[in-house]
C-alpha cells in the first residue's frame, strides 16, 4: 500500500494551461496505471510522459494514493455527464445497467481499477482531499439514475448500501475470484434486493 503524503491542500488548475497540464498528467497516470499498476508505476514516469517537471506533478499530486483518486474522480465525473437512464424499467433496472456500464469499463483495464480501487481504500477524509467528493457524485448519480431528486435519509442508506456491494462484488471480480458474468448476475440481484421497494420511475 502506498505511503500517503503529509496533509496538505493540493494545487488545483486555473489557467487553461494548467488545465491542459493537468489532464496530461491523468492521461499519462491513466495509461501507466493500466500497465503497471499502483505500486511498479512510478511518479517519475507519470511526469515524464505527461511532459511536466516532478515538482509540478507532486503539486497537483503529493502522492500516488492522490494521483490514482484524480484520475477515478475524472472517470466518475464523466460517467455521470454521459450517464443516459433508461426511459423504461424499474429504478433497479436502471442502476443496474449503470453499474453494469461503470464495471465493464473498469474490467477492460484491470490493474488500473485496482490501482484507483486501493487508493480510495487508502484515502482518509482528514489526509486526502478528493475521495468524499468521488463518493458524493458516485451517490447523486445513482439517485439520479433512479430517479430520486428529494432523497430521505433512507434513500442515501440504501444507496451507500448498492455502492459498497456492488464496490465488493467488483473488487472479487478483478481479484478473478468469479467471472464477469458471475458478477453482473450478482450486481443484478443486490439491484433488485436493496431498491425493489423503491416505485417504479420514481421521482
Amino acid at each position: 500500500m502506498p505511503r500517503i503524503a503529509e496533509v496538505r491542500a493540493p494545487a488545483r488548475p486555473s489557467s487553461a494551461e494548467q488545465k491542459e497540464r493537468y489532464r496530461r498528467i491523468l492521461q499519462a497516470a491513466g495509461r501507466l496505471g493500466a500497465e503497471h499498476g499502483l505500486e511498479r508505476m512510478q511518479m517519475h514516469d507519470v511526469a515524464k510522459e505527461s511532459g511536466v517537471a516532478i515538482a509540478t506533478l507532486y503539486r497537483y499530486f503529493p502522492s500516488k494514493t492522490h494521483l490514482f483518486l484524480g484520475v477515478m474522480r475524472a472517470q466518475v465525473e464523466r460517467l455521470a455527464e454521459t450517464a443516459k437512464p433508461p426511459e423504461n424499467g424499474t429504478p433497479a433496472e436502471a442502476v443496474a445497467a449503470l453499474l453494469l456500464e461503470a464495471g465493464r469499463r473498469l474490467c477492460e483495464r484491470p490493474r488500473l481499477a485496482l490501482a484507483m480501487m486501493q487508493s480510495n481504500n487508502a484515502a482518509h477524509a482528514d489526509t486526502v482531499t478528493g475521495s468524499t467528493r468521488i463518493d458524493d457524485v458516485f451517490q447523486e448519480l445513482l439517485l439520479r439514475t433512479a430517479g430520486i431528486t428529494d432523497p430521505t435519509d433512507d434513500h442515501l442508506r440504501i444507496m451507500r448500501l448498492v455502492e459498497q456491494g456492488w464496490y465488493g462484488v467488483l473488487i472479487g471480480t478483478l481479484n478473478g475470484h468469479w467471472s464477469l458474468a458471475e458478477a453482473e448476475a450478482d450486481v443484478r440481484r443486490l439491484c433488485e434486493l436493496l431498491l425493489a421497494p423503491l416505485p417504479h420511475k420514481a421521482h
